[in-house]
């Protein structure tokens, strides 16, 4: 449901009832209420130009920073998500012939802080055909169940690589350890027997056991992954060394002067320069009244 909220001029309006009786209409007993307020989140949604569906057609980078602590505007993540994945899928069916011709990935760092992105088991088991794929990057498996429930292991199962870098939370160590499976060793016991008479027994037999178990999974060396491929055996793997990229010299970690500066850049403040010419009025009152 949706209500608006008039505002009677400047100055502060008590919404208290105008909320209360929202949600005595709505007849909901729990839940959330957004809140949209002018010039602000409303805004946003309503005045933005970016265009999501041009994502498909050229390569592009578009960039959804939010604090990964506060989580007012979630939602507003979880709507571009939905928007973005319908638009594309829209487009690569009745454009495309069913493939978008520029791969989409959508880096999703930080994923169990965004909030939650409306039918993402769904999402992740039908954007892979129209050349669109989703990388969710957890802190630990549990992260993941918390937010999206039942749905949570659809989701991680839609997914054609996993990888593991470490950590020390059971669930995520538990399931990675499920997955390496189990290697064959060879058992040898042997016993003696001492009386009036000695015998001894060979006994030789084939056990399953973990390829790394829990607690060798809890120590595995920080410089290391586990990444496993689908129709591929899991294996262990280096973890890339980034600063041996071409590319890491244009990063702030390489050097500060390239770090990226968002208020900066999303200043509209006019920056005059001594060799360029400007046309200067001046508007006074009486000016502003006569034209009222």
């Amino acid at each position: 449901m949706v209500r608006g909220v008039g505002r009677r001029g400047a100055g502060f309006t008590d919404l208290t009832a105008e909320i209360e009786k929202f949600i005595h209409d709505a007849g909901a007993q729990e839940g959330a209420v957004t809140l949209f307020i002018r010039h602000t989140s409303a805004s946003l949604t309503i005045q933005e130009k970016a265009d999501p569906a041009v994502l498909g057609d050229r390569k592009t980078a578009l960039f959804i920073i939010i604090s990964d602590t506060d989580d007012t505007f979630n939602f507003l993540v979880s709507m571009a998500y939905t928007q973005l994945f319908n638009l594309l899928c829209e487009k690569a069916d009745d454009v495309y012939g069913g493939r978008l011709p520029v791969h989409v990935r959508c880096l999703i760092d930080e994923a169990a802080n965004i909030g939650q992105i409306p039918k993402l088991e769904k999402l992740m088991a039908t954007i892979r055909s129209r050349e669109i794929s989703a990388c969710l990057v957890l802190q630990a498996q549990s992260q993941l169940k918390a937010l999206y429930k039942d749905n949570a292991d659809t989701s991680g199962g839609n997914c054609d690589s996993t990888s593991c870098l470490g950590g020390k939370e059971r669930t995520t160590l538990k399931e990675t350890a499920e997955i390496l499976g189990k290697e064959t060793i060879d058992l040898y016991n042997t016993s003696e027997n001492r009386g009036r008479e000695k015998s001894y027994g060979l006994n030789y037999q084939k056990l399953g056991k973990e390829l790394m178990t829990q607690d060798e999974l809890a120590v595995m060396d920080g410089g290391r992954c586990i990444l496993q491929l689908r129709g591929v055996r899991p294996f262990l793997s280096a973890k890339y060394d980034i600063t041996k990229h071409p590319n890491y010299k244009y990063l702030s970690d390489a050097d500060p002067r390239n770090n990226f500066d968002i208020e900066k850049y999303l200043s509209t403040k006019l920056k005059t320069k001594p060799e360029e010419v400007y046309e200067v009025f001046e508007i006074d009152d009486s000016d502003v009244t006569a034209s009222a």
